[in-house]
């Protein structure tokens, strides 16, 4: 079974930095892309960044393109998300899953998820 634990989330300032992570049990990890996506109260979760399996293409939201960098150590098997430039509109719950097929910036193409790690921005 595939289990998946982010952490690194916080209360930040606006302009501030922070790096999430998420470890992933097991031997399936290194075949596969993975995803960060984001909920904020009262919205749909949304994607955030994508990267292949090994490393050799990512993919952003609009939103975060040029402040956010997804990136994976496959030895430790753990995905990050480097988050700098930070803005009180990115607070949200922030979970990384295990990718699946598909259209990589649909929830709905990714198979395992983590619990989430709160991110808080203030203005």
């Amino acid at each position: 079974q595939v289990q998946l634990v982010e952490s690194g989330g916080g209360l930040v300032q606006a302009g501030g930095s922070l790096r999430l992570s998420c470890a992933a049990s097991g031997r399936t990890f290194s075949g596969y892309a993975m995803g960060w996506f984001r909920q904020a109260p009262g919205k749909e979760r949304e994607f955030v960044a994508h990267i292949t399996w090994n490393s050799e293409s990512t993919y952003y939201a609009d939103s975060v393109k040029g402040r956010f960098t997804i990136s994976r150590d496959i030895a430790k098997n753990t995905v990050y998300l480097q988050m700098n430039s930070l803005k009180p509109e990115d607070t949200a719950v922030y979970y990384c899953a295990r990718y699946r097929g598909g259209s990589y910036y649909s929830a709905r193409e990714y198979g395992y998820w983590g619990q989430g790690t709160q991110v808080t921005v203030s203005s």
